[in-house]
């Protein structure tokens, strides 16, 4: 009976320290900060992005389940998805709000003002009005900008096509960061004599009517780092392959799908940045103080089998440009 006795409290025992663990467990897990993620859709690029916040804040610590928690949605390119999910964000307190790329982070932006955000990969954060200036941002926003090397792009360009007269740029016309990329490129092509063609889209169903006119009245064509012709390309492609026209991407995630040759920043590294950032905002640092960062160095992606089918001859320098630092796909 003595044994029995024993036995029953030893057992009492044991069931009351391991609710008392899980209860300490589902504690600390309630008291992990939430990072929040608002991706404006998905495509390659800004996939990377994503993974690239996730390591970086992995890097600094900040372990999904284990240090912290991640409450990841996208909006699938939907405006009224953007806000929604930025309100859901905003009501769950989370402890900062991360957005990928220039509509996200507007999105978050219309819908807080206490939350810190970290921009991840927007290319024109003044001129969008996100902050005051990329030394001082000023407000509860800071992060990564994603900042281009359009002039070695151009560059590029006039080494694939010496002759090159005429170029077309398609973007949206309701996407600032693509708009404002796309007013630089057209700076600096014309500057060295090529003349730029705009055609303009407002959402993925255009892609197919505008790329077929525009693959018949330019020699070559350039994308800017526009997300809605990115979710579009395949058929921006098959245009231009019909019409043999090459297409000279802003971002290296469009070379494998038909593009000819790039150089570009790294999404995954922009995303690896933005994730230290926000992990900064974690450890309470403030958003107004923080100068907005940027990726500079680019490399030079070439896909060789797409120029080989347009019979375009891969100048030598590219080539080298490449093998020291970028990608050659054949």
């Amino acid at each position: 009976m003595k044994r029995l006795i024993a036995t029953i409290i030893a057992l009492a025992v044991f069931l009351g320290v391991a609710f008392n663990v899980e209860k300490k467990q589902e504690e600390s897990k309630n008291k992990m900060p939430t990072v929040a993620i608002l991706q404006t859709l998905s495509h390659p690029a800004l996939d990377q992005i994503h993974q690239g916040i996730v390591d970086g804040l992995k890097e600094e610590g900040f372990v999904n389940g284990k240090t912290m928690k991640i409450d990841y949605q996208n909006a699938q390119g939907d405006q009224s998805n953007l806000k929604t999910m930025s309100d859901r964000f905003v009501q769950e307190k989370a402890s900062v709000l991360i957005g990928i790329a220039t509509p996200a982070v507007q999105s978050l932006a219309n819908e807080n003002s206490k939350i810190p955000i970290t921009m991840g990969a927007v290319s024109d954060p003044v001129g969008t009005g996100l902050v005051k200036t990329l030394e001082k941002p000023g407000g509860t926003v800071s992060g990564v900008m994603h900042k281009e090397p359009v002039a070695a792009q151009v560059k590029l360009i006039r080494e694939f096509m010496p002759d090159l007269k005429n170029i077309g740029v398609i973007y949206t016309s309701s996407d600032d960061s693509s708009t404002a990329e796309y007013k630089e490129f057209k700076k600096l092509a014309e500057k060295v004599g090529i003349t730029v063609k705009t055609y303009t889209i407002t959402s993925t169903n255009d892609i197919d009517q505008v790329s077929a006119t525009m693959a018949s009245e330019v020699q070559a064509v350039y994308v800017p780092s526009d997300n809605t012709v990115a979710s579009g390309f395949s058929t921006l492609v098959k245009n231009t392959n019909a019409k043999n026209i090459p297409i000279f991407p802003g971002v290296d995630s469009m070379i494998k799908g038909g593009g000819v040759a790039t150089v570009s920043v790294s999404q995954y590294e922009l995303g690896k940045l933005t994730g230290k950032m926000a992990a900064q905002e974690l450890r309470g640092k403030n958003p107004a103080t923080m100068p907005v960062e940027t990726v500079k160095k680019g490399s030079t992606v070439i896909n060789q089998k797409q120029a080989d089918k347009l019979g375009l001859k891969v100048p030598a320098s590219a080539i080298k440009q490449a093998n020291e630092k970028g990608e050659i796909i054949k």
